[in-house]
């Protein structure tokens, strides 16, 4: 009975161990199945993140290469590691063919700065806008800015930096000019002769140091003012309206003559030119007025016009006082004349040759003092009031002096060139000819007189010239002939008034007179009249 029971218990214990296995081996093989399915499920996982994984990193490499901006990658020693194709260009180094540390590039005028720059970058992790100036491959100097950031690892250790390089060469070229160029303006405006003034609406913002000594103010007293404050009263109107039109679109620019009133209470006359300076809206943002001081100027017209009055004047005067002088003159001389006439043929039995040579000398004296009255009368009369221009032909003036004065049958006067028709006043243009083609012909003793006449021209002047050979004037007197009274000899003729005449013609056209003679050798006159 004992031993049957312990068979029993054997075999129920190895059913129940039999159970407990096949149970164990059931789990194990559904385990089996379930990890099976897990490592399949990773598997597949895994090969989509790869593939992710190749398409982000295919990605970034073209991001990489197609940055337009030069893009550098470098260590914490700022060796570059990477860099793209703009990069290579634009610094002109590559780093595949030789090591390149950015450091090497900076110009020695930016180390300090560029160290301290790299020191924010290593503590804060960013650096925004560092600009300086680097040496690139070719040695030419470039300004740039930078934008860098660190690079980290999975714990947050940094482990590189990356940076986005522009040129701004030619933005920093053309800011440096402008401020050259405002420093130049400001050194003009600063020492300029003219008063300048900046206004907004009316109101002094800015003035430079010639306006603010024009009125006799501190610069500071004038900011903040109007400028009616300062204006005369008189003159406030039609600055204000000017000012309303600039303002409304209908004047970019206006000039106007006003007065200022100066701090000590007196006035000062001044140009004023306003240009306006309009926003790209079109609007006026502020008025620059450029002011001239023409106080003395305007005090010299003043006088100007009251001498040139007062000339004026004079000379109707002495016009007047010419031909009453000449009248009260010439009364007398006929008179004598008539008695000295008389005289000779009452007593020509009785006087004697001497007597006779007297009497002739004294009407050859009346004569030549008639000569002087009417010369000095011509002479008065000669201003710019009394001319009355016409076209007239020379040609016609000359031919016609051939026939008007003595020429003596041994001198000729010959035209080499057609003369011009001119615009001008006949009378005076024929006295001049007249006087210069006489004093030729008068001061000829060769065989053979010739008297040449010939014209050219300019621009704004008629020229000609008259050539005799006559006897030539000694140059002491060169100066002196065309200066009223002024005589070489004695002619009964002659009343030294002529080429004084001939002066003061050429002078009342704006022209020149020149003289070129010599002794035995004759003379020329060249002289000019101006075009009108």
């Amino acid at each position: 009975m004992g031993e049957t029971n312990k068979v029993l218990l054997l075999k129920k214990a190895l059913e129940r161990q039999k159970k407990a296995r096949f149970q164990a081996e059931r789990i194990l093989e559904e385990k089996s199945k379930q990890l099976y399915d897990v490592t399949r499920h990773l598997q597949s996982v895994n090969d989509r993140l790869e593939h992710i994984l190749n398409e982000k990193a295919s990605e970034l490499d073209g991001v990489f290469i197609n940055i337009i901006d030069p893009y550098v990658i470098m260590d914490l020693e700022f060796n570059v590691i990477n860099m793209n194709a703009s990069a290579k260009e634009f610094l002109g180094f590559d780093h595949t063919i030789e090591p390149l540390n950015l450091s090497q590039l900076v110009h020695n005028d930016y180390m300090e700065y560029t160290a301290k720059s790299i020191a924010t970058l290593l503590e804060v992790g960013t650096l925004k806008n560092y600009r300086a100036k680097i040496i690139v491959g070719d040695g030419t100097e470039k300004f740039v800015e930078v934008n860098s950031s660190l690079i980290y690892d999975k714990e947050r250790n940094p482990i590189a930096a990356q940076g986005i390089i522009r040129d701004i060469t030619q933005e920093t070229e053309t800011k440096e000019l402008l401020a050259q160029q405002n420093k130049e303006l400001d050194i003009i405006v600063e020492n300029s002769p003219l008063g300048i003034v900046l206004t907004d609406q009316g109101i002094i913002i800015k003035t430079n140091p010639r306006f603010v000594q024009m009125l006799g103010f501190e610069e500071g007293e004038l900011i903040g003012r109007h400028v009616q404050e300062i204006s005369a009263p008189g003159d406030i109107g039609n600055s204000v309206e000017l000012i309303k039109k600039m303002n409304s679109g209908e004047l970019d620019n206006f000039s106007i003559v006003k007065n200022y009133l100066r701090k000590n209470g007196s006035e000062l006359m001044a140009k004023t030119s306003v240009n306006a300076f309009k926003n790209r809206q079109g609007q006026v943002e502020y008025q620059v007025a450029m002011v001239e001081d023409i106080t003395e100027q305007r005090n010299l017209e003043l006088q100007k016009e009251k001498l040139l009055k007062e000339l004026e004047a004079s000379n109707k005067g002495l016009k007047e006082y010419a031909h009453i002088v000449s009248h009260d003159l010439k009364s007398p001389l006929r008179s004598i004349s008539a008695l000295a006439t008389w005289l000779g043929e009452d007593h020509e039995e009785v006087l004697n040759e001497d007597g006779l040579n007297n009497l002739q000398m004294m009407q050859e004296k009346i004569e030549a003092m008639d000569t002087l009255i009417d010369g000095i009368l011509k002479y008065s009369s000669i201003d710019l009031a009394s001319l009355e221009n016409n076209i007239i032909d020379l040609n016609e003036i000359v031919n016609e002096i051939r026939e008007v004065i003595f020429v003596p049958d041994h001198v000729r006067i010959v035209i080499l060139n057609p003369l011009p028709e001119i615009c001008a006043d006949r009378t005076r243009i024929y006295q001049l000819f007249q006087n210069i083609i006489s004093n030729a012909v008068n001061h000829i003793e060769a065989d053979e007189g010739l008297v040449k006449i010939s014209s050219s021209e300019s621009p704004t002047h008629w020229h000609f010239r008259i050539e005799d050979n006559g006897i030539g004037i000694p140059k002491e007197y060169h100066d002196k002939i065309f200066k009223v009274f002024q005589s070489l000899d004695n002619q009964k003729h002659s009343s030294g008034i002529g080429l004084s005449i001939v002066q003061k013609i050429v002078d009342l056209y704006e022209g020149e007179i020149m003289l070129e003679s010599e002794v035995g050798k004759g003379t020329v006159f060249n002289f000019t009249l101006k075009k009108s």
